[in-house]
């Protein structure tokens, strides 16, 4: 359901402001009661009757490290919220390492590669990989990130989508905010009824990314007709890429950490959207 990001402040007023006491992974009273409301709610499937696991595409370039990592690290978090969670990446040329190699990782989180060369046949694999993972065990809520390269949705602005939930990774810079909305209108030109987020990172304060995600989401409405929904925000922390460098998950390495708080909050939002997404 669409939400403003002054719906979801309460989850990072605390992280930014005090630090936690020491083994508590809680923030707040409010975080606390909220996020066990919400993963209750998910309840544990039945193996007779186990839906296939949520799609989240994730626009992430061939070069977009830092997007990348983002997105793998709230896979972890997921992960670590006892959810199954998984990447799934097309096969890629470049000599950029985006990801960790191919196989089970930390906490259960996986990382798959497929041969696909465009939209379509990425959204196959992915409702393929779905389907797969709701039937190998019984921790299937969770979500399935797909990453998509953004020259393809251009390509496929008139094709059918077989994604219809999307997360859009944006730093409050003006390009970004900029590119965040271009990759906004190609889903909607493709899909009207897609589902579409954004997280904004690489902020400072709440006041910057509630400006930043107020810009954006007031030119998707007057635009494209969008609700664009608020999963949050990421602080701009030195352990991010930290984590980068040492290709270790925040979240392990630095449970204490801003970013790791921050990931963890957005991961809870992300778990509260996916027992609402279906797949044909």
């Amino acid at each position: 359901m669409p939400r403003d990001l002054a719906d979801v402040l309460h989850y990072f007023l605390p992280e930014l402001e005090e630090q936690p006491e020491p083994g508590s992974t809680d923030h707040s009273p409010e975080s606390t009661s909220d996020s066990h409301s919400a993963l209750s709610a998910l309840g544990t499937p039945r193996s007779d009757d186990v839906p296939a696991l949520p799609i989240l595409g994730v626009p992430i370039g061939d070069r977009d490290v830092v997007r990348a990592a983002l997105t793998w690290n709230l896979a972890v978090e997921i992960a670590r919220l006892g959810r199954r969670a998984v990447v799934l990446a097309p096969a890629s040329k470049t000599q950029t390492p985006l990801w960790p190699e191919a196989g089970i990782g930390p906490l259960g989180t996986e990382i798959r590669f497929c041969p696909a060369r465009n939209l379509e046949e990425l959204g196959a694999a992915a409702q393929e990989l779905a389907k797969e993972c709701a039937d190998s065990g019984p921790r299937t809520a969770g979500t399935l990130f797909v990453r998509v390269p953004p020259e393809w949705l251009a390509a496929s602005a008139t094709a059918p989508l077989v994604i219809s939930w999307w997360l859009l990774l944006s730093s409050p810079n003006q390009g970004d905010l900029g590119e965040a909305h271009d990759l906004a209108a190609a889903i909607r030109k493709a899909d009207p009824a897609a589902k579409i987020g954004v997280t904004i990172h690489g902020v400072s304060s709440v006041d910057e990314a509630k400006r930043a995600y107020e810009q954006l989401s007031r030119r998707c409405e007057t635009k494209l007709a969008l609700d664009l929904l608020s999963y949050g925000l990421l602080v701009d922390d030195l352990h991010v890429y930290r984590a980068i460098v040492a290709q270790r998950p925040i979240g392990l390495a630095h449970p204490q950490a801003p970013a790791t708080r921050a990931l963890m909050d957005v991961a809870r939002l992300l778990c509260e959207d996916a027992p609402s997404i279906t797949h044909g």
